[in-house]
C-alpha cells in the first residue's frame, strides 16, 4: 500500500447501568442460571432505562474515543454508525443524531445495517475512505438497544441479549499496518432464520402483528447455530489468505460475542486453542453490532493487544451476514 494506512487511535465504550442476571430472568420465563450458562457461557447483561436509546449510548462510546484519541470534534470527517436498532423506523437516521450531540459540524453521517457483522463492515467501508485519502478522520460506532425487541416468554432468545455501544476512532497515519485484508459476505435466502417480521415497509406495524408478537425477534436457534460455526470461520480463513499470514499468526481473534459454545467449537474447527478468542459475552451478552468493538476495547485494557498485534476480526449474524478482516495493530 503506498497511501496513507488507517489507524485506530481511540476507543470507547457505553453499556447502561441496569444489570440483569440470569436468575432475575428466571423470575420472567422458565430458565435458570444453569441452563443459560450452560448453553450459552452468558452470566448477565445490560439493558437500556428510561432516557437511554441507541444514539445516547452511541455518543457516549464516541464521545469516549474522541476524548482518548485527542480529536477535537471540527476534526472529524465522518459519523459512521452500526446498528440494527435506530431510534427511529425511518428517519432521522441515529447517526445525524449522534453527529449532532457530539457536535461534529463538518461530519457527513450515515447509518449501516448488517446487524452483527454491522462493525467490520463498518471497519471496512472507514478504511475504504481513509486508504483513498479523501477523508482522514472517521468515528465508527457499533451501537444496539435489543432488550425493546425480546419476547420474555421466549427463553430461546430473551436470554441472549443486551445492550451497548462501542466506539473506535479511524485516523489516517503513514504508518504501515491496520486493515490488511477483508472478507464480506451474505445469504439473503437465510433471512428468516433471524428475524423481526413486523415494522417494515413490507409489514407495518397494526394492532393485530403486536397481538401477534411479530415485533419481537424470532430466531431459528439449531440453523443460526450451525452457519455461525462454520461459515464466518471459513471467511476468517479466507481473510488470513489474503492477508498472506495463517490462522495460527493470529494473536488474537476478537469475534462477535454471540454465545460462548459457538466461540468454543469456532476455536476448535479453526485448530486454536479457545484463548486465542477473546471473550467477554458472559457480562454483556450478544450486544450484536456493539460487540466486537466491545471485546476490542476490552482486551486493551485488560493489556491483551500490544503494539505490532495481529488481529482477526469476525462478525456474523442476521441477514445472514458475515464479516472478517485482519488487522495490523499499530497501538493507541
Amino acid at each position: 500500500m503506498n497511501g496513507p494506512s488507517p489507524r485506530i487511535t481511540g476507543l470507547g465504550r457505553y453499556v447502561p447501568a441496569r444489570i440483569v442476571t440470569n436468575d432475575e430472568l428466571s423470575t420472567m420465563v422458565d430458565t435458570s442460571d444453569e441452563w443459560i450458562r450452560s448453553r450459552t457461557g452468558i452470566a448477565e447483561r445490560r439493558f437500556a432505562g428510561e432516557g437511554e436509546s441507541t444514539a445516547t449510548m452511541a455518543a457516549a462510546a464516541g464521545s469516549e474515543a474522541l476524548e482518548q484519541a485527542g480529536v477535537k470534534p471540527e476534526d472529524v470527517d465522518l459519523v459512521i454508525v452500526a446498528t440494527s436498532t435506530p431510534d427511529f423506523p425511518l428517519f432521522p437516521s441515529t447517526s445525524c443524531l449522534v453527529q449532532s450531540a457530539l457536535g461534529l459540524s463538518r461530519a457527513g453521517a450515515w447509518d449501516l445495517s448488517a446487524a452483527c457483522s454491522g462493525f467490520v463492515y463498518g471497519l471496512v467501508t472507514a478504511c475504504q475512505f481513509i486508504e483513498t485519502g479523501s477523508q482522514r478522520c472517521i468515528l465508527l460506532i457499533g451501537a444496539d438497544t435489543l432488550s425493546r425487541s425480546l419476547d420474555f416468554s421466549d427463553r430461546t432468545t430473551c436470554v441472549l441479549f443486551g445492550d451497548g455501544a462501542g466506539a473506535a476512532l479511524i485516523q489516517s497515519d503513514p504508518e504501515a499496518g491496520g486493515l490488511l485484508s477483508f472478507v464480506l459476505g451474505a445469504d439473503g435466502s437465510r433471512a428468516a432464520d433471524l428475524e423481526v417480521v413486523a415494522g417494515g415497509s413490507r409489514s407495518p406495524m397494526t394492532a393485530e402483528r403486536l397481538a401477534l408478537g411479530q415485533n419481537w425477534i424470532t430466531m431459528n436457534g439449531r440453523e443460526v447455530y450451525r452457519f455461525s460455526t462454520t461459515v464466518p470461520v471459513t471467511a476468517l480463513v479466507q481473510a488470513t489468505e489474503r492477508a498472506g499470514v495463517t490462522i495460527q499468526d493470529l494473536d488474537l481473534i476478537v469475534a462477535h460475542q454471540a454465545n460462548a459454545r459457538i466461540l468454543q467449537t469456532a476455536a476448535h474447527n479453526l485448530g486454536v486453542p479457545e484463548d486465542r478468542f477473546y471473550i467477554n459475552v458472559e457480562r454483556y451478552g450478544n450486544t450484536s453490532a456493539a460487540s466486537i468493538p466491545l471485546a476490542l476495547y476490552d482486551a486493551c485494557v485488560e493489556g491483551r493487544i500490544k503494539p505490532g498485534a495481529l488481529l482477526g476480526f469476525m462478525g456474523f449474524g442476521a441477514g445472514l451476514t458475515w464479516a472478517s478482516a485482519i488487522w495490523r495493530w499499530q497501538g493507541l
